[in-house]
């Protein structure tokens, strides 16, 4: 257009601006210049354009320069500010962007309540939330649309209010697949992972298309649950309606599988992958990691290396990991000194836990002791827990017991650090001291943490919670049944060979 000598207008320039919303690597002051040659510069509909793609853009500095040289902003720019700075990590500026313009008696909108609310969720200020909730939702200040109740749903989510989310939800005069997506994904990030399956069987049965980012959702759900049938059904989803693979929606794909032990399915879809990034990567490592395959996990970590892909702490994290369930003792020391000096990253405690734990399985106990003396921070009763596990393992009596009593001290409420104190006192055979820190406990009304396990049968997850209210009757009766189970289903199934005694 510019070849052919004609002259751009006001409509001109908003629509190459908002061109560079979809664009990450270019620069929207290419045509700041023009705007101004050709006197555009106080035109509201061209500054608020440009405020906008450059707040999109990651450079909200920029945008409030241009927008503080604007005398009189509208509710647009105002808006464009607020969201640019939620987008760019900043919701403590966006609402303070949004206080001011309440100050100046600008009027919010629909936009504009739907971004505060987004800065307020992701601050976890439910007070600011419920006011918004309230002042404009409410009254009516504001119209009710899908964009605002989903904002509700999400910013309630984020600040842990699952059941006011779930009321937003439930008034909502109209849904669309972004307000499903968000109660998915709020149940999730809250943990209650079997809650969130059921809104997404509701979502398909209310014949709504999950997108991507539902599917993400609902795939870490299944992973945290152990769901591998509704994992496969979710897999199976995606190449039926030929949903696109992404890197996300792949790297959520991989961790269900791996989480669910099935490591050649999670391979596969590595595989397939066209594009793989650092998450993916690291995905695979952890998981062959958690799956106990040492070697393979460190594999992984080469081919990355050799990919040109740099690691994370996350990635070496995980390849610690690996070292530490695998005993490679020199490997995790290499990987160790690697990430501080060639790739400049500073181990977390989380790092130090697993070179511990590596250490101490391996019997190197005064060189972990050393390395806890050296840590730049406080060590965690985790890690010390690490050391007081590898103390029973390799029966080192004294250290042992130094460690069980600092960390009774550290954290009296914790069963678990008063059951390794006492294996400790077993393992040399000090009935005594075992007998007592047992009684400690009991006086001091410490019980143990129930262990949880869950099931999935016939595509329903079912947990199940330790218990001792059992009666030794209660107990017996119970064996017998799963007995007769058992011998039932040997000769339904016709089943020869088999050589089963009562004592078994």
């Amino acid at each position: 257009m510019r070849r052919n000598c004609l002259q751009p207008d006001m409509h001109t320039f908003p629509l190459l601006l908002k061109s560079f919303s979809k664009l990450s690597d270019q620069d929207p002051l290419l045509f700041f210049a023009d705007i101004i040659k050709h006197g555009l510069d106080l035109d509201s509909f061209v500054r608020n354009s440009l405020i906008s793609a450059l707040a999109n853009s990651g450079s909200p500095r920029l945008a409030r320069q241009v927008f503080d040289e604007n005398p009189q902003g509208d509710v647009i720019a105002w808006t464009a500010m607020i969201d640019g700075y939620v987008r760019n990590g900043s919701p403590a500026e966006g609402l303070e962007c949004f206080l001011l313009m309440r100050s100046m008696g600008v009027k919010a909108d629909e936009v504009t309540v739907v971004s505060a609310l987004s800065a307020a969720g992701s601050l976890c200020y439910a007070w600011i939330g419920k006011w918004l909730h309230g002042f404009y939702v409410e009254s009516g200040r504001v119209r009710w649309d899908v964009f605002v109740g989903s904002a509700l749903v999400d910013m309630y989510m984020k600040c842990g209010h699952s059941d006011d989310a779930r009321q937003v939800f439930d008034e909502m005069p109209t849904r669309n697949v972004v307000s499903w997506s968000c109660l998915v994904a709020g149940y999730v990030q809250l943990g209650r992972c079997k809650e969130a399956l059921l809104v997404f069987q509701d979502m398909l049965i209310d014949n709504l298309r999950p997108h991507s980012k539902t599917l993400t959702s609902v795939l870490t759900a299944c992973a945290q649950l152990g769901a591998l049938d509704q994992g496969k059904w979710v897999h199976a989803y995606i190449d039926r309606n030929l949903i696109e693979l992404n890197s996300i929606l792949g790297t959520a794909l991989i961790d269900m599988y791996v989480k669910c032990g099935c490591i050649n399915e999670a391979c596969f879809v590595f595989d397939k992958l066209p594009s793989k990034d650092l998450y993916t990567w690291t995905a695979m490592i952890s998981g062959l990691a958690m799956n106990g395959d040492a070697l393979g996990s460190l594999s992984f970590f080469s081919r990355m290396m050799c990919s040109g892909v740099k690691p994370n702490k996350v990635t070496f994290l995980g390849a610690l990991s690996a070292c530490s369930h695998g005993g490679l003792v020199e490997e995790g020391r290499k990987l160790f000194d690697e990430m501080r000096d060639k790739y400049h990253l500073d181990p977390d405690v989380d790092h130090y836990g697993c070179m511990v734990d590596l250490l101490g399985r391996a019997g190197y106990l005064e060189e972990a002791v050393k390395l806890i003396e050296e840590m730049p921070m406080e060590p965690s009763p985790s890690i010390w827990g690490a050391l007081l596990g590898a103390c029973v393992i390799h029966k080192n009596m004294e250290l042992g017991e130094y460690i069980g009593n600092q960390l009774v001290n550290l954290q009296p409420d914790h069963s678990g650090w008063y059951s390794l104190l006492a294996n400790v006192h077993l393992e040399h055979r000090k009935w005594d001291k075992a007998a007592s820190v047992r009684k400690s406990m009991k006086m001091k009304g410490i019980d143990k943490i129930p262990g949880v396990s869950w099931i999935e049968v016939n595509g329903l997850i079912r947990d199940f919670v330790t218990s001792e209210s059992l009666s030794d009757w209660e107990l017996c009766e119970m064996m017998d049944t799963v007995w007769r189970h058992i011998v039932s289903s040997i000769y339904d199934h016709k089943v020869d060979n088999i050589n089963i005694s009562a004592g078994d």
